[in-house]
């Protein structure tokens, strides 16, 4: 009964156990470092998994790890982040809610390059040392314009934590308040698509539950990555933070090459 209900989206009983084993190890990322899970889910679903369950599937981990994330801090904290970068905020969510109807119209390579070549190139940059820091009266237009670039990216793909991370990454946020900010943009991001694509149809029935069922390995992935994120000096940190937006950029334009 069980392989008749997955079959309905077209998933067998090993591409569910593979999709939760990545899910783990996509959680421990994030509870380390603040983000990439949506980008290893994405990046490894779409090796094995039907496009509309790839999708699918990483939507309500997303939306209950960065719940978690969003307010490790308290509540107090979590809303003085959303003020601060409430510009961004509204360029994600609106242009999240927008773009999540072309969905079915927009070719993966298009929006896989897009995303994948500017990431890695700004990535490796800063691992080389060259200095990409924002002035300071330029900073509302890069969050204006930032926000609504991950909105974009984000109803097509899921993803829309890359031009956040550069952002961030540019204008020197320290790691606990740097990791608290992608929680919020994330969280109010998530619940977006996830309202978005219930009005799409991409959630029903066999890939609603296979989105649920990937919360747990998310969610215990995460608690381990807590532990490690706590123990990281901010220099490793960011460190790490810049070698793994390169890897998923980079696998991001493999992908899209590769077909």
């Amino acid at each position: 009964m069980i392989e008749a209900y997955l079959a309905d989206a077209g998933l067998a009983p090993w591409q569910v156990l593979t999709a939760c084993a990545v899910t783990f190890f996509a959680g421990f990322v994030k509870g380390a470092v603040g983000f990439a899970m949506p980008l290893i889910m994405m990046s490894a679903f779409s090796a094995f998994l039907p496009p509309e369950a790839a999708l699918a599937g990483l939507i309500l981990p997303t939306v209950v790890t960065n719940i978690s994330q969003a307010f490790r801090q308290g509540f107090g904290a979590a809303r003085q982040t959303a003020i601060e970068y409430r510009r961004f905020l509204i360029g994600t969510v609106v242009f999240i809610a927008i773009s999540a109807q072309l969905f079915a119209f927009i070719p993966q390579v298009t929006y896989l390059l897009l995303l994948g070549i500017p990431v890695t190139a700004f990535a490796l940059l800063q691992l080389l040392g060259v200095p990409l820091a924002l002035r300071l009266e330029h900073r509302a237009r890069a969050e204006w314009g930032l926000g609504v670039i991950g909105g974009l990216y984000g109803g097509i793909s899921g993803i829309w934590g890359p031009p956040l991370i550069v952002y961030l990454l540019s204008t020197g946020v320290e790691k606990k308040k740097m990791v608290r900010t992608q929680g919020v943009v994330f969280l109010i991001g998530a619940v977006t698509l996830l309202a978005a694509h219930l009005g799409t149809g991409l959630l029903a029935d066999a890939r609603l539950a296979l989105s649920a069922l990937l919360v747990i390995p998310a969610q215990l992935g995460m608690s381990l990555g807590y532990r490690l994120q706590d123990r990281l000096p901010q220099a490793r940190f960011r460190w790490w933070t810049q070698v793994l937006l390169v890897l998923t950029g980079a696998n991001l334009i493999r992908q899209a090459l590769m077909g």
